[in-house]
């Protein structure tokens, strides 16, 4: 089994680029997985460009924009194959994709996703902030159990013989008013929030994902 987890970043890329590449990277992990050939894991950092994504079990309803709107705050609609509702991707935000073989680890869905949320937890604590899981969503989200619920990390995966593609987008310095124009994740009763928002003033994301890189080596080497 290999647990070594190699770190791609491809900065600031346009979404469909990303997906593009994700796709020849999930392909060319399971043809080595059938092949019974030594697969890799992947864990990639990114920005994107403002942009809506919905997932396949998701409401275009959810999107509150038509499509004048959308050009007007340049931003991009997107139809993906990732499990999950609507969700808002841009600047400011850590974008992971890992693209892990699930047998490297020993592990299966479910547990994967968990593992995910626990590295956010983490990360969240070197910060004081104090988050969990809410029961019935995926995801990160701080004072659960109260009207003042916000969601701070979202998560939307695909999978197939095991192998992983998509992943989280974490808000660090994001232009919160963006999702204003969705039912984020398909809540209407929920806020969103950010490391910047939460603490007052703006992050470093390079050492963000520094710190994220070496809490998914660390919890995915169990």
């Amino acid at each position: 089994m290999n647990k070594v987890i190699q770190q791609l970043d491809w900065e600031l890329i346009e979404y469909n680029q990303a997906w593009k590449e994700q796709e020849a990277i999930f392909a060319e992990t399971i043809s080595r997985k059938i092949q019974e050939l030594k697969t890799e894991n992947y864990l990639i950092f990114c920005e994107h460009p403002h942009v809506y994504t919905l997932g396949k079990s998701g409401d275009e309803q959810n999107l509150l924009l038509n499509y004048l709107q959308l050009q007007a705050k340049n931003a991009q609609f997107v139809h993906t194959n990732r499990g999950g509702d609507i969700t808002y991707h841009g600047p400011g935000q850590i974008v992971g994709y890992p693209i892990f073989d699930l047998a490297n680890f020993g592990i299966g869905l479910k547990e994967y996703i968990n593992r995910i949320e626990a590295c956010i937890i983490e990360l969240l604590q070197q910060y004081n902030i104090q988050s969990e899981r809410l029961e019935g969503a995926t995801g990160v989200w701080l004072d659960t159990g109260t009207k003042q619920a916000r969601k701070i990390c979202a998560i939307g995966v695909r999978s197939s013989r095991y192998v992983t593609m998509h992943g989280f987008a974490l808000n660090i310095n994001t232009d919160l008013s963006y999702f204003g124009y969705i039912n984020p994740c398909g809540f209407t009763d929920k806020g969103v929030t950010s490391l910047e928002k939460e603490l007052g003033k703006k992050q470093d994301i390079a050492m963000l994902k520094a710190q994220l890189r070496k809490i998914f080596e660390k919890k995915f080497s169990v």
